[in-house]
C-alpha cells in the first residue's frame, strides 16, 4: 500500500497561504504573500534535498499544480529540485481540468479527490508526496489518507490567511519521528500517524 506524506510550510498561527511570492495566493484579500522567503537557509535546503531525494511520486491539487508549472516546468537549471519536479510522476486531483498535458509526467485524477486517492494508494507504485495543496491535504486528512506530515514551522504569526485546518478535522494522533531546527528558527518536524 502506498503512503501519503504532506509537506507544508506553516506559521505559528497555522497559516499556510502564500509562502513563496506576494502574488502566489491572494484569495480572501491575503496581503502577506511571500512570508517564507527570509527564513530559507542551508539547513532547510539540506533537509528538503534529503526529502526530494526519496523516490516518491507527487500528488497535487489543481491550484498548486498549475502554479508549480510556472515555476518548475520550464526550468533547465541543474539542481536537484528542478530535476526532481520535472522527472517525477505527478498526479493532479481536479474536478475542472480536462487533461494534465501542461506538465510532463502528469496524470489527471478526475472527480472526488478522497475517492481517487483512496483507490490510487491501493495500487502498486511509489509513495506519494504532497507539497502545499492545502485543500487537498484537508480532504485527504479527513478521509484518513495522510500517513505523515513534514511541517516547516516558521517563527511568525500572520493573523489572517488560509490555515492548515479550518473548521473541523477528525481526531488523529501522530508521533514525532524527527525534527531539525534551522539557523533562522524554523522547526522542520516529521510526524507519522499512529
Amino acid at each position: 500500500m502506498r503512503k501519503v506524506n504532506a509537506t507544508l510550510s506553516i506559521t505559528l498561527d497555522g497559516v499556510v497561504q502564500g509562502l513563496g511570492r506576494p502574488d502566489e495566493d491572494t484569495r480572501g484579500g491575503f496581503t502577506h504573500g511571500g512570508w517564507g522567503g527570509k527564513y530559507n537557509d542551508d539547513v532547510m535546503a539540506a533537509e528538503m534535498s534529503k526529502s526530494m531525494s526519496n523516490p516518491t511520486d507527487m500528488l497535487f491539487g489543481r491550484r498548486t499544480w498549475t502554479d508549480f508549472i510556472t515555476v518548475w516546468a520550464t526550468r533547465i537549471d541543474d539542481n536537484p529540485f528542478t530535476t526532481r519536479m520535472n522527472t517525477a510522476t505527478k498526479y493532479v486531483c481536479s474536478r475542472t481540468l480536462e487533461n494534465a498535458d501542461a506538465w510532463q509526467n502528469s496524470i489527471l485524477l478526475s472527480g472526488d479527490a478522497a475517492e481517487t486517492v483512496a483507490k490510487l494508494v491501493t495500487e502498486d507504485g511509489r509513495d506519494l508526496t504532497i507539497i502545499g495543496s492545502v485543500s487537498l491535504v484537508r480532504d485527504l486528512h479527513a478521509a484518513g489518507l495522510v500517513d505523515s506530515y513534514t511541517l516547516l514551522i516558521h517563527p511568525l504569526t500572520l493573523g489572517t490567511g488560509r490555515r492548515l485546518f479550518e473548521g473541523s478535522a477528525p481526531l488523529t494522533e501522530f508521533e514525532l519521528t524527527g525534527s531539525v531546527t534551522t539557523t533562522k528558527g524554523v522547526i522542520i518536524a516529521h510526524y507519522t500517524r499512529l
